[in-house]
């Protein structure tokens, strides 16, 4: 086995989703080769990219979206992380058996094999966000795979906001968290709210990074969606994705970003020495109190 590099390149994939899956699947698959002729090793597209953001209704017709894994999808991906030689993360509806489906991140390696799965553990349940109908919550738990650049991690979307998952991932030696994501905003509740909703996704994770001391690389879809799947829409104002994917360092300094409003491949180099050395200086996993966060695992600590 080589050894593993001390320096490498991720890129994230900011894509808009179209109303047919196989033509956002070929999208991706064209926007992971040039990611891969951009000097990247690890490529992260964005949650569910091969169809819009269906949960935006109730409709069980789009359960016929689901694939098993190892599936048709994943095979072309696989394939593709083989002929490039990189690292892929992709986010896909699983169908794991009749009647139940995850929302799952699967990590396929340099040599296109499967390293693992990662099903999403949060499921929303907001407005035009009916997650709950469609994903059953994962039970793999949180998970870092080795892979031919060495330990990742993998979360999906409202993940993001939880930093049990962030946590649990990195102490099992993740050097960079990766979250797909499918973010955005309700039209009528933008102007009032929409940069502060914006300000608090980007602040969480960029806290992620500091509080473990590792990478995070964050992947949205851009583009307003009706949720439409071959013709059908959902009814209502839709979702205005807001892109802005992003990767930040330990410190949680931003060093790339994407717009807010295009398609792009964001870029940034991981530095496994630098964060050796950030965390000599902020030793966080050292100091940890680990016999006092037991109360951790209760819904809420009541006054006795």
């Amino acid at each position: 086995m080589s050894p593993l590099p001390d320096k490498y390149r991720v890129a994230l994939v900011q894509m808009s989703c179209g109303p047919e899956p196989e033509q956002n699947l070929q999208k991706a698959l064209e926007r992971v080769a040039d990611a891969a002729r951009r000097g990247a090793k690890v490529v992260c597209l964005p949650e569910l990219f091969e169809a819009q953001y269906f949960c935006q209704r109730e409709d069980h017709s789009l359960f016929d979206l689901a694939e098993p894994i190892p599936g048709p999808s994943s095979e072309q991906l696989a394939k593709a992380a083989r002929q490039h030689g990189i690292v892929l993360i992709a986010s896909l509806f699983e169908k794991r058996a009749p009647g139940v489906y995850h929302n799952t991140a699967a990590i396929f390696d340099a040599d296109g094999s499967l390293r693992g799965l990662y099903r999403k553990m949060h499921i929303p349940d907001d407005p035009l966000y009916y997650e709950k109908f469609y994903f059953t919550p994962g039970d793999l738990g949180f998970r870092a795979l080795d892979t031919n650049v060495g330990r990742l991690g993998t979360l999906v979307c409202w993940d993001q906001w939880f930093p049990e998952g962030a946590r649990l991932t990195a102490l099992q030696g993740a050097n960079v968290l990766f979250y797909p994501t499918a973010i955005g905003w309700h039209p009528a509740e933008k102007a009032e709210f929409g940069a502060a909703q914006h300000d608090a996704w980007r602040t969480i994770q960029r806290a992620h990074a500091i509080a473990n001391g590792v990478y995070v690389a964050v992947v949205n879809r851009v583009g307003f969606e009706t949720g439409n799947v071959r013709g059908k829409s959902a009814p209502g104002q839709g979702l205005e994705f807001w892109g802005a994917s992003f990767f930040c360092d330990p410190f949680g300094r931003v060093l790339a970003e994407g717009s807010s409003d295009r398609e792009e491949i964001i870029v940034g180099d991981v530095d496994l020495k630098a964060l050796e050395e950030i965390r000599r200086n902020w030793p966080f996993l050292r100091d940890r109190r680990i016999d006092a966060y037991g109360p951790i695992t209760n819904r809420l600590l009541d006054a006795r």
